[in-house]
């Protein structure tokens, strides 16, 4: 009897098991592969997630004939890659993914091909449409802008702010269509970003942001980046020595907890890792503030993390447009500081690395909030990055005044910027005189220089300056400027001296 009731048992402990597997999905597809989204064009797709061991997991999708087999034998992880053709313009069909086992299915519907790019970046990226009161007023003429937001071939992934200490394989996001009821919560530079690319190519757009406010850029990079730069290496020494290495990881994300938002890789590991297998055109990013006083290694660091992104996804020539930060008070009151204009020299060091480009924000800047309200020039003016760089549309002007030389003629000092950045010619935005240039002489004295535009140059006189021997140009901590060229992009801050 005794056996026998062993024997039972065990029939029940079985069936209780077999009820369990068979209430539980034989796979799972990952979070971010979701119906209405829209998916790289050109490129293979990867379609993965994971499983019960031993299934064969099966990909089917509505422009190829073909359907494609991943098995779970030797772990609980399948994928399979789809080639991906080309979008036509102005062409919007929609596409359905239908994912199955012998048991499950899942449908993904909705879908669009078109191009795909990486938002990311802290509050200024992160900024919404709307506004977010007390800190965010929301983007100009916010109301009119999001009434207008009916773009249903503009498709936003948004990915949930997280931690992790180590790589994470999945992440929290959500998909959504670009109407009236969801653009108010989307990234205000990456939609106009979006909007501009739509409206000159008429391929749908997908936008994934990863963005958290506050973030300083080795928050964004992983170990293994940082670890093999001598110099970034000692971010990673200072912070595993330090006490709050320690401490438990949550998810939190507080104002009183904003020192974990410098720790070097945990939202890299959170929220960008997770996206390795989603293919991409390209990055955009806005990131500089919480980095501020790090100049002196600023460019190293964001040229690693550019170049760890670019490997993770699998192109090392893959496009990365940024924003160089605007100017602001910090409340220093102080109009001849120039430590910040140091920084965003940092940050143009970065265009040394290959396929970027910089974004000047001097003209539309707010010197008394660090969340300035014109995202739309920011948004555009990487469009034009993109579509001159990326996608070779001729013809189009994306880039300000770049210095070139100066040369002086007795007290007149004669400014000359690069022919390829000046557009139809040289302007300023208010038909005055331009603002904020100085030069000083061999006392290294700077004095505010009176600026005429004479053909494509810029001459400078002072009356306090008979021997000009250095011009600097917007560089102080937080100039509004008024000069650039007729196309509306202004001038590259600049300096000749390194005094």
């Amino acid at each position: 009897m005794r056996h026998a009731h062993k024997i039972i048992l065990a029939i029940i402990l079985l069936l209780q098991i077999s009820i369990l597997l068979s209430a539980q999905p034989a796979f799972h597809v990952a979070n971010t592969l979701q119906s209405d989204m829209v998916i790289q064009q050109g490129k293979p797709l990867t379609v993965w997630g994971k499983g019960l061991q031993g299934i064969a997991v099966k990909v089917s999708v509505s422009w190829s004939s073909k359907t494609f087999t991943a098995h779970t034998y030797k772990s609980d992880t399948w994928e399979v890659q789809i080639d991906v053709p080309k979008a036509k313009p102005g062409i919007y069909t929609p596409q359905e993914i239908l994912v199955y086992s012998d048991r499950d299915s899942v449908k993904l519907k909705n879908v669009l091909i078109g191009e795909v790019w990486l938002c990311g970046g802290q509050s200024n990226m992160d900024m919404l449409m709307q506004p977010l009161h007390p800190w965010l007023k929301g983007v100009i003429d916010y109301e009119k802008e999001i009434a207008a937001a009916n773009y249903p071939q503009i498709r936003v992934l948004d990915i949930a702010s997280a931690f992790a200490k180590i790589p994470a394989d999945d992440c929290k996001s959500e998909w959504n269509v670009c109407d009236t009821q969801h653009a108010k919560d989307f990234s205000a530079v990456a939609y106009y970003f979006g909007r501009e690319l739509f409206n000159r190519l008429h391929i749908p757009i997908g936008l994934i942001t990863s963005t958290v406010g506050g973030t300083a850029c080795q928050a964004w990079t992983s170990r293994e980046a940082l670890e093999t730069d001598p110099i970034l290496k000692k971010i990673l020494y200072s912070y595993d020595t330090s006490a709050v290495a320690q401490e438990p990881l949550d998810n939190s994300i507080t104002f009183e907890k904003i020192e974990k938002l410098s720790r070097p890789a945990l939202l890299y590991n959170a929220m960008v890792f997770p996206l390795r297998k989603i293919s991409l055109q390209g990055f955009i990013w806005y990131q500089g503030e919480s980095n501020k006083d790090n100049a002196d290694y600023y460019a190293r660091l964001n040229i690693a993390m550019i170049k760890n992104w670019r490997f993770l996804f699998g192109n090392s020539d893959q496009p990365f447009y940024f924003v160089q930060v605007a100017p602001y008070n910090y409340q220093k009151n102080d109009t001849t500081a120039y430590d910040y204009a140091i920084f965003r020299d940092a940050q143009k060091d970065v265009l040394k690395l290959k396929n970027t480009g910089m974004v000047v924000t001097m003209d539309i800047g707010d010197a008394d909030d660090i969340h300035p309200r014109d995202k739309k020039d920011v948004g555009v003016r990487l469009a034009q990055n993109a579509l001159s760089q990326t996608y070779g549309v001729k013809n189009i002007v994306y880039r300000g005044p770049e210095f070139k030389n100066f040369k002086t003629d007795g007290v007149v000092v004669k400014v000359a910027f690069d022919d390829a950045s000046i557009g139809s010619g040289l302007a300023t935005n208010d038909n005055k005189a331009p603002k904020h240039f100085f030069i000083a002489g061999a006392d290294k004295k700077f004095y505010y220089a009176n600026a005429q535009i004479v053909n494509n140059e810029v001459w400078l006189t002072c009356d306090k300056v008979q021997k000009p021997v250095a011009v600097r140009y917007a560089y102080t901590n937080y100039p509004i400027t008024n000069f650039g060229n007729r196309e509306g992009f202004p001038c590259v801050p600049f300096r000749t001296d390194s005094w």
